[in-house]
Parts: C-alpha cells; sequence; structure tokens
C-alpha cells in the first residue's frame, strides 16, 4: 500500500480554479462560484490532488484574493512554474466570456476580421486566447496543462490549438445521465457591455476599442494580445504544433454556455450552476474507471443535446492527448474515492 501511494504522488497535481459571479452588478451570475467548490471536491477525492495545491480565486464576499486579470495570470504563472516533466496542471474557470473583435490599425495585418476568444475576470482586465497560448508554450515538456473553461465563445480559447471535437469535428454519440431541468441565463458579456463597462470606469468614450481602455486602465497587466509585443498571431499563424496544453470549452466559439438557476434554490433544494460545470460532474460519477478527454467531451455534449441545450463543448489538443485519460487519471486510483465525488457533484 505504502508504494502505491508513492506513486501516485511522485507527481504533482496543481489546480488553479476560478469563480466569478459578478455579484451586485447588471451582469451577475449565479453558479460559477458553486462550480469551483464542486470542481475542487472532485479534484480531492476522485483525482487525488492534495488540498493545498489546490488555489481557489472567486469574487464572493470576503474572498482573500480576488479573481482579476492580472491575479489569475499570475497564478497560473505561478503554477506553471512550480511544475516539471509528468506533473498535471489544472485550470477551471466559470464566468462571463466574450469576443474581441480586430484593432485594425494597431499592429493587425492581413484583413483577417476574426473576433478572438476572451474570459471576463472580475475587473473586466480581459485574458485572452494569446495569454493562454503564452502559458501553454511554457509548460515543460511531459506536463499537461488541462483548462476548463465554462463560459461563452469558450472555443478555441488557446490560441492555434487544434480541434478535436467542434464545429469541423463531430464526435460520435454517446450515452448519457440526466440534469435537472433548468432556469438558463447565458455567461456572455457582449462587447457593447464591455465597452460601456471599461468607458464608465477609464473615462475614455466608449467609441475606443476595448484594447484602448484596458491598456489605459491596467498598463502592463492588460493582455499581451493589446500589446505591441503579443499583438494578433493570426497574420501569419502557424498550423496548430502538438504541445501540452488541452482545453475543454463549455461551448464552440459562437455559441453561449448556460448558467443554471434551480428553480429550488431559493428553498434550499438545488444549487445554481454552469450547465457544462454540472454535467462534467455527473459524467464523472456515473463512470468511476478513467475517460479519456475525448470520451469526456463526447459524452458531455450528448448529455447536453439530450437536455436540449443549444451549446456543444469542444475539445481542442494534440491527438495524444485527446486520446489520454482526464487528469492522468490512473486506473489504481479509483476506489471509493469515486463515491465521494458523487456525492459533491451537482
Amino acid at each position: 500500500m505504502e508504494g502505491e501511494t508513492r506513486t501516485m504522488t511522485s507527481k504533482k497535481m496543481l489546480a488553479t480554479l476560478v469563480g466569478c459571479n459578478y455579484a451586485g452588478t447588471r451582469n451577475e451570475l449565479r453558479g460559477c462560484i458553486n462550480d469551483v467548490l464542486a470542481v475542487r471536491d472532485t479534484l480531492v477525492a476522485r483525482f487525488g490532488f492534495a488540498p493545498a495545491d489546490v488555489s481557489v480565486l472567486t469574487d464572493g464576499r470576503g474572498a482573500a484574493v480576488l479573481p482579476t486579470g492580472a491575479n489569475i495570470k499570475r497564478a497560473l504563472a505561478d503554477m506553471i512554474a512550480r511544475a516539471a516533466p509528468g506533473d498535471v496542471l489544472f485550470f477551471h474557470y466559470s464566468g462571463h466570456g466574450t469576443l474581441v473583435p480586430p484593432r485594425h490599425g494597431h499592429g493587425h495585418e492581413g484583413g483577417d476580421d476574426k473576433e478572438e476568444e476572451a474570459i471576463v475576470p472580475c475587473d473586466f482586465n480581459l485574458v485572452t486566447d494569446v495569454d493562454f497560448r503564452q502559458l501553454v508554450d511554457r509548460v515543460p515538456p511531459g506536463a499537461s496543462f488541462t483548462i476548463v473553461s465554462d463560459s461563452c465563445h469558450s472555443g478555441g480559447l488557446i490560441d492555434q490549438e487544434k480541434e478535436q471535437i467542434g464545429p469541423s469535428v463531430l464526435p460520435d454519440s454517446a450515452d448519457a445521465p440526466s440534469l435537472a431541468a433548468p432556469v438558463r441565463t447565458a455567461r456572455f458579456l457582449p462587447y457593447g457591455a464591455l465597452l460601456d463597462h471599461l468607458s464608465g470606469v477609464s473615462g475614455m468614450p466608449s467609441s475606443h476599442h476595448a484594447a484602448d481602455h484596458l491598456l489605459a486602465l491596467f498598463g502592463a497587466d492588460a493582455s499581451a494580445k493589446f500589446h505591441g509585443h503579443g499583438g494578433t498571431l493570426s497574420a501569419a499563424a502557424p498550423a496548430p504544433r502538438p504541445d501540452e496544453g488541452i482545453l475543454l470549452s463549455g461551448c464552440q466559439t459562437d455559441e453561449t454556455s448556460a448558467d443554471v438557476a434551480a428553480e429550488d434554490e431559493e428553498e434550499g433544494g438545488g444549487k445554481a450552476c454552469g450547465a457544462f460545470s454540472s454535467v462534467v460532474q455527473n459524467v464523472l460519477a456515473a463512470h468511476p474507471a478513467p475517460l479519456s478527454n475525448r470520451e469526456l467531451v463526447a459524452r458531455a455534449r450528448a448529455v447536453l443535446d439530450e437536455q436540449g441545450f443549444e451549446q456543444h463543448p469542444c475539445l481542442y489538443c494534440s491527438d495524444a492527448n485527446a486520446e489520454a485519460p482526464f487528469l492522468s487519471q490512473e486506473e489504481k486510483a479509483v476506489g471509493t474515492a469515486s463515491q465521494v465525488m458523487s456525492s459533491s457533484a451537482l
């Protein structure tokens, strides 16, 4: 038994979990903090993460460290700096996503009008697909960096990552557990609403591009996408290459992800949650043996389709990582932990 414990703990398993509910604002969501608390329990009970190695950033009342753009990027950079070959890194994000149009005349060439994906931290200092690409590129060879983003327009959140399941590559059908009837809110911050918020803080006209507001407000802490050296990578983008990044997105780039409010939540009978986050929990609970990244996304996609959600989870990663077990789960790690996990699922 001691030998098995040493084998299971020989690799570091590090996680950063972010949930933004934006309480008290017109962009408020209800299920994002619940998502990350459930995910934390699952990481510890099922996958063997040490509680001290799971960092949780939320904008809940009394939070010690808020999930600002700078704090999220710092937490991810610190996690990657601790990693060595063979380690397992995990980032879960629940909150708003948005699409950012190109910033013409500022290092953007080639006439590409493609909108780019970003997540929306609590201070609206966007973390973009370019930031995630830069983080993935710093992961040590042989480690893995899995990102689950339960936000709108999250497909393609790692710039230039290969699509395995998505608009162009459909999965085989899979059996699926059920999800309770929901009341749904999109985890989507329209670009116009983003500009209105930033304009109110920066004092600049909302006609300016988001980059202008973000650079004025956050300076060096703004996304690399908006700095001259970060820019857009689309003008001469190379073909996707194998790397250590694995993205499980709650929806396609052109879709929204649902924030689900249980109808009896006020009476304590249910919890608000992200549809994708909850389905992932349910699929894992129904399948205690390791599931590949491809199997997990395919099953989650089938659940959401069966329940009438208009969002289609996607998988972006190398061919090898598509078939690798989610979070490198090993057969011998499965036992009573799966029973504990299922009790924490939303």
